[in-house]
């Protein structure tokens, strides 16, 4: 049943009120939303909202008739906030605006974290050193020995059955203290098998390292070393509002999630057209196809480090290729929402993964570093764009990221906050990684198989944050006995095993042709 909008009352920016959408099950839902701008064409108005509790890419233009205008909600008169830059400032406050704003400061320090503590463990100074039981597969089910002591019943939480509950969010402010005498990350890991026991690892945690974030979620201001994160002082009425209908590229016509700064005359554009090898914009078709008559590129600009059948890596240089990296980064704007865009590209370094075809090279995704960091970030920013998602490309960009780290001989780890889409590619990325090794641990010689978390670190290239972190998301850290252990159940296995047969495109590292460049001396830039 359609609640029919009341055209009597104005509806103003910053009101809040239900409206209707259609959901994944395409069922009707009337979710909250707030109006952020309001036009008129002729005949009609459009509202412009914003869904609260959902991503904005989902914010749309929606029509009165989509309005329950039976439970609107006005802002509260507050003062506006001056202007900047001759541009107007945030819109009126909208009601609990302020508690909002401070609830979203601490859900963004929770969510984008995969370090969360294990909030049940004991005292971490009394754990000295950390075991893993790859165990013999057995279809029988797995019971833990009997003789566990009754002050360690805390064992009994882990997940047999394969489901990976999630620990407690991380309080902000808060971090855990560090024991004395405690050992570091290359505390021994001892390997010992079982029968008829599910996989278990004793890992130890080192106490003084806490979440991969800071403890407020979002860097106070964006690092002078070329950071593209987010400071959301820029978060005013216009950079809220997707700005672009529609992008094609290539064959594809792709429908922007997020604002991005194109030149204010082509937003107005039913379609924006940009060069697939080049990602020049262009606002017409007539245009495009002049363009491309004179457009010598069928592949991105810079030295292709890797191929693999039909898919190549190119390196391109920031500095030496302004132009083709700034295009990059407009169009990239357009689905991350937690970076800002500089048009400094010089301490940048850009990997554009394509796919190969008989017309050329096409982009499938990039990832973008710096060319000094000072904090191990081995990645910027991160995208596959939407034509090839769930297509495994996602991983594949982040296998790759890990394999020039292991060529450059570092740990790395991507740069904070991660996008919701890209805190899921790398926490199963990471999950897969450290799973895969824990499971082809074997007895050394009749004895337990010994390795450390440090050693998890360089074989993977993964930071030791970012291992640690992994363990506690899957929930598989235990204290029994005075030790941390990981326990492995045989769904978990499963399942990994599972995963691993679906990805079809794992790098090759004979395929990569790739030597690290010293970029502290700056006649190398």
């Amino acid at each position: 049943m359609t609640k029919m909008a009341d055209l009597s009352v104005d509806v103003i920016e910053g009101c809040r009120l239900p409206v209707l959408r259609k959901n994944q099950e395409n069922e009707d839902e009337w979710p909250l939303a707030e109006i952020l701008s309001v036009k008129e064409i002729p005949g009609r108005k459009l509202y412009y909202v914003h869904y609260i509790d959902f991503n904005k890419r989902l914010d749309e233009w929606v029509t009165p008739e989509r309005l329950d205008m039976k439970k609107l909600q006005f802002p509260k008169k507050e003062a506006k906030t001056p202007t900047k830059n001759g541009l107007p400032g945030s819109r009126p406050s909208s009601p609990e605006r302020e508690v909002k704003r401070k609830a979203e400061s601490v859900s963004l320090a929770t969510q984008v974290s995969p370090a969360t503590p294990v909030p049940s463990l004991p005292g971490l100074a009394e754990a000295s050193q950390v075991s893993v039981y790859p165990a013999v597969r057995d279809t029988n089910t797995f019971n833990l020995k009997s003789n566990a002591h009754d002050d360690h019943e805390q064992l009994t939480s882990l997940t047999t059955n394969g489901t990976a509950r999630r620990p407690m969010p991380n309080q902000p402010g808060r971090k855990r203290k560090q024991p004395p005498n405690c050992g570091g990350t290359d505390e021994i890991i001892k390997v010992f098998q079982y029968n008829n026991s599910p996989r278990c690892a004793n890992v130890y945690l080192p106490p003084g390292e806490d979440s991969q974030d800071s403890s407020d979620g979002i860097p106070s201001a964006p690092r002078m070393t070329g950071s593209l994160v987010s400071d959301r002082s820029h978060d005013d009425i216009v950079t809220r509002m997707k700005n672009i209908d529609c992008i094609e590229l290539g064959r594809h016509r792709l429908k922007p999630w997020y604002f991005s700064p194109y030149p204010q005359e082509l937003t107005t554009l039913p379609i924006l057209y940009l060069c697939e090898f080049c990602l020049k914009y262009l606002k017409s078709l007539k245009c495009l196809q002049r363009h491309l008559t004179k457009c010598n590129l069928r592949h991105p600009p810079g030295n292709e480090i890797y191929r693999k059948g039909t898919i190549s890596f190119f390196e391109i240089d920031g500095r030496k290729n302004k132009t083709y990296s700034q295009n990059l980064c407009l169009l990239a704007k357009c689905f991350l929402d937690h970076k800002t865009l500089y048009y400094d590209t010089d301490p940048f370094l850009f990997y554009v993964m394509t796919e190969y075809d008989s017309k050329g090279f096409h982009i499938v995704g990039y990832f973008s570093k710096e060319k000094e960091s000072t904090e191990d970030y081995n990645v910027a920013c991160i995208l596959t764009l939407p034509p090839y998602q769930r297509r495994g490309y996602g991983k594949l960009l982040i296998e790759f990221s890990y394999e020039l780290s292991k060529v450059e001989g570092k740990t790395g780890t991507p740069e904070k906050p991660l996008s919701d889409l890209g805190l899921l590619s790398y926490r199963s990325y990471w999950s897969q990684t450290i799973l895969e090794i824990l499971m082809d641990l074997k007895p050394d010689n009749g004895e337990r198989p010994q390795i450390t978390i440090n050693e998890i670190s360089e074989i993977t290239s993964v930071k030791k944050e970012d291992v640690i972190s992994t363990l506690q998301y899957l929930n598989l850290i235990n204290y029994y006995k005075g030790q941390y252990i990981l326990t492995l159940s045989e769904d978990i296995v499963e399942g990994h095993e599972r995963a691993m047969q679906k990805r079809h495109l794992p790098i090759d590292p004979k395929c990569l042709h790739f030597t690290p460049k010293d970029w502290s001396k700056r006649g190398k830039w």
